[in-house]
């Protein structure tokens, strides 16, 4: 066995053990009490008319995007795995960095161009249920940034891998996993100030009676907070959100400015704390950070997959901008893969947070009220296909936090 593939193995089994041990640490595995749930009728939660218009959008925005992920694969895997992605990169011009670059560039958006139409068909069915109010010369402007800032991560990503194995040689494998990880934990930390800004406006919220109750909460849950953020959402969706990114000292607790104007009546500013709750509970656990670290561990033992598959060939048909379709075609593989795992754990954390947020309010209408709103606005399948939940759903849906809900608090 070579010493890189006996490397390759150590990072792989170091990886998924430290992968296990922090999930079975940090992840709450019995967030709620009692045992299965009993789900309420959806006949019961939403009207005829509701479950008619959520299941129309939603059966046709899932075959969209299932048919626009199975593209993506197709030319991942015929770039990444036939002659056909180097001999598209060979024609690259310019010094071996820049070659890099372009590779990136050319495979990304290949993908782009062919998933394109997809993406543009999700665009129209969203205007057209009112889910999104954003002008089309603003969506194309996003997906182009999206694209950029991808294609320079990816770029930056692979550069790292490439000066890891030219340095490490037979032991790149454990420096790369380290440089991965230490690459998550810094990509996570930033990501709030120096991505985010990019593609939307933030700023305070009012001093007033939310803001003050919001605060409170936070009092209540033990969470040291600054400063809470509104961002423009408004100007692309119509959807009511919140979230919590960033970890320390870039950490942020974010309200949609929909969310914050939603307020009209006791049970909507009920809604709104629930949301807002919600949020603060994933900044009382530091569920960024956690899913972070859990990332870290994980991105290490996909580092020691990728060198056991790499040990099998030579160096020079990998580590050089020819062998990035193969890389990338990897990478897209293992991530489609990885999503039951992810996913899962994101449920898991997600429900804790429904329920921190329970305890926190004590509001079970408002947050009944709430998850009838988020679907009816998300036009959500209030109950999909238990494998397309399990592979694809990272929150409960919306009969299960309602069950959840009522376990807690009735």
């Amino acid at each position: 066995m070579s010493a890189t593939r006996r490397t390759s193995w150590v990072v792989l089994i170091v990886g998924a053990v430290a992968f296990v041990v922090l999930a079975w640490w940090l992840i709450p595995w019995h967030p709620y009490p009692g045992g299965p749930l009993d789900l309420p009728d959806e006949r019961d939660v939403f009207t005829a008319e509701e479950l008619k218009r959520m299941l129309a959008y939603s059966d046709t925005a899932r075959w969209i995007s299932r048919a626009s992920l199975v593209a993506s694969l197709v030319v991942a895997c015929v770039l990444g795995f036939t002659s056909l992605g180097r001999r598209l990169v060979a024609r690259l011009p310019g010094p071996w960095l820049l070659r890099v670059v372009l590779a990136v560039a050319a495979v990304t958006l290949i993908g782009w161009v062919v998933t394109l139409p997809f993406g543009v068909a999700i665009h129209r069915l969203q205007l057209r249920y009112g889910l999104s109010r954003q002008a089309w010369a603003s969506w194309f402007g996003d997906t182009l940034l999206n694209q950029a800032v991808g294609i320079l991560t990816t770029s930056l990503a692979v550069l790292a891998l490439f000066a890891c194995i030219r340095l490490g040689r037979r032991w790149w494998p454990a420096l790369a996993a380290a440089l991965v990880a230490a690459l998550v934990v810094v990509g996570s930390f930033v990501y709030p100030v120096a991505i985010e800004p990019l593609f939307n406006d933030f700023e305070p919220l009012p001093r007033g009676q939310l803001r003050t109750e919001v605060m409170a909460i936070a009092d209540r849950e033990g969470v040291q907070l600054d400063d809470v953020l509104v961002v423009d959402a408004s100007r692309r969706t119509t959807s009511l959100n919140a979230y919590v990114t960033g970890f320390g000292s870039t950490r942020r607790v974010v309200l949609y400015d929909n969310l914050v104007a939603s307020q009209r009546g006791a049970v909507a500013h009920g809604a709104v704390l629930s949301v807002v709750a919600h949020e603060l509970a994933h900044a009382k656990h530091d569920d960024v950070l956690v899913g972070t670290v859990i990332g870290a561990a994980g991105s290490v033992a996909g580092v020691g997959l990728l060198g056991l598959l790499l040990s099998y060939r030579r160096q020079d048909e990998y580590a050089t901008p020819e062998g990035i379709p193969m890389l990338l075609a990897l990478f897209a593989l293992v991530s489609v893969l990885a999503m039951p795992v992810e996913n899962g754990l994101s449920r898991q954390v997600e429900t804790r947070a429904d329920v921190d947020a329970l305890h926190a309010t004590g509001d079970l209408e408002s947050f009944t009220r709430l998850q009838h709103s988020l679907g009816v606005r998300s036009l959500s399948d209030p109950s999909p296909q238990a494998w397309s939940q399990w592979w694809f759903g990272s929150h409960p849906t919306t009969l299960q936090r309602i069950a959840i809900a009522r376990r807690v608090l009735d």
